[in-house]
């Protein structure tokens, strides 16, 4: 537990456990107003007055707003030492090195992903997911007020792709990986000497089928077999989606190309989170972890 509150404290960490404080804080203010406006037939914020001056009602909340934040910054910068580090020196390179809190995320799917995976195409795909959320929004409710009841699946999306696959990843890479990148629970204290043998295997080995020859040459049918694996999770999930909403007013007022195009973005957050576990679980078995699922000439996943 010391090694707990040490990390908690450490300056670096320290707005990281206030976001995560945020975080708790204004979901559950969201919830509860949400839940609220969801059993009453006129929302809260409809029984508000539709304008409100600029002067002096809107100043007068920023100005004490900056007094707030000022008096929090003044306080923190005398009781709490700026974590500067020495120049950076090239022969020493810091264990573990870490990227800034809102990249640990990213490095985090690294352990997960090729580079080229983690680092380029899936922030590109969080990227154009948030940019085409005006053009597949069809629900004109909820706009302006708290609810739950009739945003489900926006919330719920919401939820998942911020809270499991992004503030998850960032506590997880603060505060349970230390020396070597290794994982270690939040109250067990790094051990710099530690190593660990990670035996990880493809998807394809778990069936007999090695991903690479002996000559280090890939094996077409282990390549094969990965495709088909990841085809059958976007086919059947999808197919099973749309054979059951095929009839709703959501996937009529959507048009197919809309629907296909969130059905993909959401299941590829969910592939995120299965490779994952697929790394994770299988040693808490007795299992190897998998690296990968689909090996190619030029990309792996």
């Amino acid at each position: 537990m010391n090694h707990l509150l040490e990390l908690v404290t450490k300056p670096d960490n320290i707005p990281i456990v206030g976001l995560l404080l945020l975080v708790i804080f204004y979901s559950w203010l969201a919830w509860t107003k949400a839940r609220k406006n969801d059993s009453q037939q006129l929302p809260d914020e409809a029984r508000l007055d539709d304008k409100v001056q600029v002067w002096p009602y809107l100043v007068r909340v920023e100005f004490l707003a900056m007094l707030v934040v000022l008096l929090i910054l003044v306080v923190w910068s005398v009781f709490i030492n700026a974590p500067l580090e020495e120049p950076a020196n090239p022969a020493l390179t810091p264990n573990p090195s870490k990227a800034p809190w809102y990249f640990l995320g990213l490095q985090e799917l690294l352990v997960y992903f090729d580079p080229w995976i983690a680092g380029v195409v899936l922030p590109s795909i969080i990227i154009v997911g948030l940019m085409i959320i005006p053009y597949v929004d069809i629900n004109e409710k909820g706009n302006g007020y708290y609810t739950f009841k009739e945003r489900k699946f926006s919330i719920l999306t919401f939820c998942f792709g911020f809270l499991i696959l992004w503030v998850s990843l960032i506590v997880l890479g603060t505060f349970m990986r230390g020396p070597g990148w290794n994982f270690f629970l939040p109250w067990q204290d790094w051990d710099t000497h530690k190593v660990v043998v990670l035996n990880n295997v493809d998807l394809s080995e778990y069936f007999g089928m090695p991903s690479h020859f002996p000559d280090n040459s890939l094996n077409i049918a282990a390549s094969a077999f990965g495709f088909l694996v990841i085809a059958a999770f976007y086919l059947s999930l999808g197919g099973w989606h749309y054979m059951k909403y095929k009839n709703s007013d959501v996937v009529k007022k959507l048009g197919l190309g809309r629907y296909a195009l969130v059905l993909g973005l959401f299941l590829t957050m969910m592939f995120v989170v299965l490779k994952i576990l697929l790394r994770l679980a299988p040693p808490i078995f007795g299992g190897y972890p998998v690296k990968y699922i689909w090996v190619t000439p030029w990309f792996n996943v």
